[in-house]
């Protein structure tokens, strides 16, 4: 049991941050009934923008940036905690406004359009930050190994688990206990009724689109110390996550964060004994899931089946 236990915390720790990539993901396709190809690079960009920040390449050789690069990295790191994700919001807010043309049309046509703005995105990474892998600097404070049970594990992991936990549950009680997140909720479950109840349909999107890509860039900051940050690292996450949100039930929190679990899990587990198998063991998993309940785990009729 306890040559296995490491591999189930590597599970656990990647399918919380699977799940933290999964919901901003199924909140957008809910209320938008787009798929977005993008949300993926939305997730290297917020991580890009934290690594810029950590660096002060923004700032160049400025008396600002003697001065930034003087604080500590704890400080700085906090900052890109906060700043990396805004921007990516804004990033994806842009998107937002180059979408509003599809809606109502054929659901090809966001796809398509989102699929155009990954690649668009990818090449902007190549651009501004290289081609090559690059190391997004943490506090040493959460970095390196520490002792649990008799054996040797990383303590940024348990960082990286701990804090998918707290903003997940911060995600929950803003979409439970806010205004805002009934408004959200309403609009993923019926968008027509949420304008007819006078609320302002576009703004909505807006605000969900944003929100959804500042989870995409939050997870990015935390993830990308374990995967390595990289221009197509995008494309290495958008798949699972859409794999999570086919599984759990379009539209369902709780079923997005029941299947990044098992996801990460079955991933975690399986890359420890039959490595090889491990990313076929997410799609094992998805024919077994909807083989027995075709609407996921916690699905409901879908506005994408309309």
């Amino acid at each position: 049991m306890l040559d296995l236990l490491p591999h189930i915390l590597n599970g656990l720790t990647l399918g919380l941050l699977f799940a933290l990539i999964a919901l901003g993901f199924t909140l957008i396709v809910g209320v938008m009934e787009v798929i977005n190809l993008a949300h993926g690079s939305l997730f290297a960009l917020g991580a890009y923008f934290a690594l810029s920040l950590l660096g002060g390449m923004w700032f160049g050789d400025t008396a600002f940036g003697a001065w930034w690069l003087s604080l500590s990295i704890e400080t700085r790191y906090v900052a890109a905690l906060f700043v990396g994700p805004a921007l990516a919001a804004i990033a994806g807010m842009a998107l937002e406004l180059c979408l509003r043309p599809t809606y109502g049309k054929a659901p090809l046509y966001g796809l398509l359009l989102t699929f155009g703005a990954a690649l668009v995105i990818e090449e902007i990474i190549r651009l501004g930050w290289g081609t090559g892998e690059q190391n997004l600097m943490v506090p040493a404070s959460i970095n390196g190994p520490v002792l649990v049970a008799g054996f040797i594990y990383s303590k940024y992991k348990f960082f990286a688990a701990g804090f998918s936990i707290v903003a997940i549950f911060g995600v929950w009680l803003f979409l439970e206990k806010t205004p805002y997140g009934a408004i959200i909720k309403a609009g993923a479950h019926d968008s027509e009724m949420v304008r007819a109840l006078g609320y302002d349909l576009s703004k909505l999107r807006l605000m969900v689109f944003g929100f959804g890509a500042a989870l995409a860039g939050l997870a990015g900051i935390i993830m990308v110390p374990i995967w390595g940050l990289r221009p197509h690292v995008g494309i290495d996450v958008v798949i699972p996550a859409f794999l999570i949100i086919v599984i759990g039930g379009i539209g369902s929190f709780w079923g997005a964060l029941v299947a990044a679990i098992m996801v990460g899990l079955a991933v975690g587990i399986t890359g420890a004994y039959a490595g090889a198998w491990a990313t076929m063991s997410m799609y094992i998993l998805l024919i077994i899931v909807v083989g027995f309940r075709s609407r996921g785990l916690f699905g409901r009729k879908s506005a994408l089946e309309n």
